[in-house]
């Protein structure tokens, strides 16, 4: 494989997966349907153990930090809340952190991102999609780069990469070597290889379907009466594996 695979999964069924299909990480998280949400501590530590459980070198363990649903814009608390995140999802064996913050003007918190890089130590860090909804991505870009974190995630500015090609491919220019950038959101089988084609150094994907339950209960504000969670699926992982492994050979 030319390029680095992350799977975006959320249990330790998630991590077998991204272990059969060849991933270098995974990002762990938790309410995918929500944009994904920090998950618990036994989590990480199940995901860990699952990963370890073979023969080979495991995927990397790397968890987003993000204390809830909705924008990027953290008042104290969520500071707080993530802060202790960051240090509990390390000592629970976690390989880096997934983080994001924002200004009112929609630009990168940089106190905020120091403050989550500083609690981070010296594991690595990845700066996730809210990179997409700045005004500038390439501005941002910059800063993550100057703050010294690992890697950004984006789709280039679209709600799928496959759309944000142009900025993906001015991201890795801009870039320049100095920082890792990954793309990642809504990306199949047919599209991967026109997203690697770009130049990125990585693809983030989920390969995920929806266990649906007909509940006809309301159990949330946010529910539409039907249960169901999403999974990981090893048939869509394998054939984005495959497209891409295909298109190299081309």
């Amino acid at each position: 494989m030319l390029l680095d695979l992350e799977v975006a999964v959320q249990n330790a069924a998630g991590m077998r997966i991204a272990r059969e299909i060849g991933a270098t990480r995974v990002e762990l998280t938790q309410a995918l349907s929500l944009g994904g949400l920090t998950p618990s501590r036994a989590t990480i530590e199940l995901v860990r153990e699952a990963g370890e459980a073979g023969e080979g070198d495991a995927p990397e363990v790397h968890v987003l930090i993000r204390p809830r649903a909705g924008d990027f814009c953290y008042d104290r608390d969520e500071f707080a809340v993530m802060e202790r995140d960051i240090r509990h999802a390390l000592a629970a064996g976690a390989h880096g952190v997934v983080i994001g913050c924002q200004d009112a003007s929609g630009a990168l918190d940089r106190d905020g991102l120091a403050r989550l890089r500083d609690a981070a130590g010296s594991a690595p860090v990845t700066l996730h999609r809210v990179i997409d909804t700045t005004p500038d991505p390439l501005e941002a870009l910059h800063l993550a780069r100057e703050l010294g974190l690992r890697r950004v995630l984006t789709s280039g500015g679209a709600s799928r990469a496959v759309d944000g090609l142009d900025m993906l491919r001015a991201l890795v220019r801009e870039a320049a070597g100095g920082i890792e950038v990954m793309a990642g959101s809504g990306i199949t089988a047919s599209d991967v290889a026109a997203v690697a084609g770009s130049g990125v150094d990585a693809v983030h994907f989920s390969a995920k379907r929806t266990v649906s339950v007909d509940g006809g209960v309301r159990l949330g504000s946010a529910s539409d009466g039907v249960g169901g969670h999403e999974v990981t699926d090893l048939a869509a992982a394998r054939s984005i594996v495959d497209a891409l492994t295909t298109s190299h050979a081309a």
